[in-house]
């Protein structure tokens, strides 16, 4: 068979594939692997077990995974009304909601069998309860329901410092719910300047975004409010065993995560474009270089 047949043929087996990663939103995954490695450092006070740390996060990417591909099969109606998520493999037709629902439910099996065996009960039991939060309390009731989605879908987002954590020593400190805290906060401003962005996607949709039921100046606002939140939280891990190693990155990014919130918030009240990606982006960088910096503190 010539070399093209076999690359076209090959072809719609390699678009499979990527659907059916497509739906784990490998992108988000990254991001709550990045806050579980330092959780899991600075509660073993240094480097841990170097097969704990693989297992939980491979057991963490699975389940985050299996919550995404879940909440796509959920989601499955509005994303194809959406310009943002017309291009996701079950709006496409590329996978069939039937497969997409096992698939969702194959990964949080195989995620919670890996932590129940490797790790222990409560970071197990953590484990499964942020996939069940991210999909049946976020995904199917706050997300088409109330403006506060946002901020109470944090939780799950914020479910893998817990995780990490437990998974090292079998129970949850201070530090472990301080850093909960940082991610939940965070979680709002960094998605509010997404949902500025796609505000026409939400409400073609029927999504009560805080953007499509609120005016900009409150969005603005809000943004201003958590990000000082945050700012005062990431400042309450400091005395918790933590150096300048910490501290010093983390007034720095938290000054200018501050000061994007606070220009979005200028610009809104102006009636100027509010530029909302510059924050989302930023709003990225605060939380990796925060959560790196807790990392390298608690092995120096």
């Amino acid at each position: 068979m010539p070399r093209t047949a076999v690359a076209a043929a090959g072809s719609p087996r390699v678009a499979i594939i990527k659907a059916y990663v497509s739906l784990t939103k490998p992108r988000i995954v990254e991001l709550l692997l990045v806050t579980t490695v330092p959780a899991m450092m600075l509660a073993a006070g240094g480097l841990p077990s170097f097969w704990l740390v693989l297992v939980t996060l491979v057991g963490g990417a699975l389940a985050a995974g299996a919550a995404n591909a879940l909440n796509c099969y959920i989601d499955r109606d509005i994303d194809q009304l959406m310009n943002r998520t017309s291009r996701r493999p079950l709006a496409t037709h590329t996978v069939s909601a039937r497969s997409a629902l096992i698939f969702g439910l194959t990964l949080a099996a195989v995620s919670t069998v890996l932590m129940a065996v490797f790790t222990n009960l409560l970071a197990t039991l953590l484990t499964v309860a942020a996939i069940a939060y991210y999909d049946l309390v976020y995904t199917m009731w706050l997300k088409r329901t109330t403006w506060q989605n946002t901020v109470w879908g944090g939780v799950c987002g914020a479910a893998p410092v817990l995780i990490g954590w437990a998974a090292v020593t079998g129970g949850l400190a201070w530090p472990a719910w301080v850093m909960f805290g940082i991610v939940f906060l965070w979680q709002p401003p960094h998605f509010y300047a997404l949902a500025i962005k796609f505000k026409d996607d939400y409400a073609r949709a029927g999504i009560p975004m805080l953007p499509v039921v609120r005016s900009l100046r409150r969005v603005g606002l809000e943004s201003v409010i958590y990000v000082w939140l945050t700012f005062a939280i990431s400042m309450a891990l400091w005395p918790l065993g933590m150096s300048l190693i910490y501290g010093v990155p983390a007034v720095i990014c938290g000054a200018l995560f501050l000061w994007q919130a606070h220009a979005l918030y200028a610009r809104a009240r102006r009636g100027e474009p509010t530029q909302p990606m510059k924050m989302f982006h930023y709003s990225t960088t605060y939380l990796t270089v925060v959560f790196v910096a807790i990392a390298i503190d608690a092995v120096l």
